[in-house]
């Protein structure tokens, strides 16, 4: 029976958003089961581009963490990312990791997951692995080789694209398992050559006993914004990058100003908060409110704070990644508004759970109608929150998808 799992990231706990949460939450709940979990990750810095408080970026170290056991490498964290910059970064994980990595290979893991992005961990790891015959899972989170190119973070040339997308396939057909996070995604890995019998979808979760709709909304969090009981607060929690295009949420509160009823609030940290923080204040645009990344004991209250959530997303990544933040959202028993092209994975989604609307993506007067909707329509709102936390219920929870999960996890040691 597998019982020793071998984790490798660069992102983990006490990251609070995105792959490092996903990663934090699936250790514990391995270890909750009986199993030996150990990582090999670096130091937080997603998604502040800043290694946190506490940690260096230059030395080796290793801690107990909610039953696992981190190890976290040396790694350069770039002040400003730029896509050879972003390359930079990981080719430091990658060297300053590998000889924790082999020497994770004497403790003779039964099987070793890797979490995508990014790719350029994988070729060393698949190679460790061969060797030393451990059991291989490759988890993409992000197409991050797609979306480097259709977002203009690497150089549009058809010989480089080609030679990415090539490397990227003989990369993946080296591992045991090949997953990613929906249906499209799962679809995308099958275009690119992966075998069938290694194909799996692995989701995103929530822990619903964590995130839950509160009675009332969060009052301290709005009087700390300066905003009204009655405000209609229109919410954006994540990540603030290039895949985001949250310029359309500064568009779309520019032709809302007419309600001043209406405030956005955006929480979260990212390579482009800086640029939006400047470009709303010289737009004067007093209806935006901007919060930093809040603790994982206040999410819920965040969440809570929320009449309308939104999900924004540029059309050119629709589907090359699935917003983790989503699952939180549905939880909370708040309506969505996301931008999302037809069938893809957040439309899919949105469309199943019935907890809200679509619009296409970086059409800031059709997100606009779309908040006026369900601004004028509060009992609405209720019901779509009411049928997205039922959604969440019924196909997100953690146990469900890492019982799942744990279920192949066996199958494959047993192989």
């Amino acid at each position: 029976m597998t019982k020793k799992i071998l984790l490798y990231s660069t992102n983990f706990s006490p990251e609070l958003t995105g792959i490092g949460k996903y990663n934090g939450e699936m250790a514990e709940w391995l270890s909750t089961q009986g199993y030996e979990v150990r990582v090999v990750t670096a130091p937080p810095y997603y998604p502040a581009w800043k290694v946190k408080e506490g940690y260096s970026s230059s030395r080796y170290s290793v801690e107990d963490w909610k039953g696992s056991r981190v190890w976290r490498c040396p790694i350069w964290v770039p002040a400003k990312v730029t896509g050879a910059k972003r390359l930079l970064h990981l080719a430091s994980f990658t060297i300053f990791s590998f000889p924790v990595l082999l020497r994770q290979m004497m403790w003779k893991p039964d099987i070793c997951i890797v979490i995508e992005p990014p790719i350029m961990i994988s070729p060393i790891a698949s190679l460790l692995f061969k060797l030393f015959r451990v059991k291989s899972w490759l988890h993409v989170q992000d197409l991050e080789v797609d979306a480097a190119f259709e977002l203009k973070m690497l150089p549009d040339k058809p010989w480089l694209k080609k030679l990415a997308l090539q490397l990227e396939t003989s990369l993946m057909k080296r591992f045991d398992v090949v997953s990613s996070i929906s249906v499209p995604m799962v679809d995308r890995l099958r275009a690119k050559g992966v075998p069938e019998d290694r194909i799996r979808l692995f989701p995103n979760w929530v822990d619903t006993s964590h995130v839950y709709p509160l009675p009332e909304f969060s009052d301290s969090l709005r009087s700390q914004l300066d905003l009204r009981k009655d405000d209609f607060v229109v919410l954006y929690s994540g990540n603030m990058g290039e895949k985001q295009g949250l310029e359309v949420v500064l568009d779309t509160a520019r032709l809302m100003r007419s309600l001043p009823n209406v405030r956005f609030v955006l929480c979260g940290d990212g390579a482009a908060k800086n640029k939006l923080r400047q470009e709303a204040e010289a737009a004067g645009l007093d209806n935006i409110r901007f919060l930093p990344l809040q603790p994982t004991e206040k999410l819920n209250e965040l969440l809570n704070m929320a009449d309308v959530h939104l999900l924004v997303q540029k059309g050119k990544a629709s589907d090359l990644v699935m917003p983790s933040k989503l699952t939180g959202m549905l939880a909370s028993g708040r309506p969505v508004v996301a931008t999302a092209i037809e069938d893809t994975a957040v439309y899919r989604v949105m469309r199943e759970a019935g907890a809200g609307l679509t619009v296409p993506p970086e059409q800031p007067a059709l997100l606009s109608e779309a908040i006026v909707q369900l601004y004028q329509a509060r009992n609405d709102c209720r019901e779509l929150g009411r049928k997205g936390r039922q959604y969440a219920v019924d196909h997100l929870g953690i146990d469900a998808i890492l019982g799942s999960f744990l279920q192949n996890v066996k199958t494959i040691g047993a192989s």
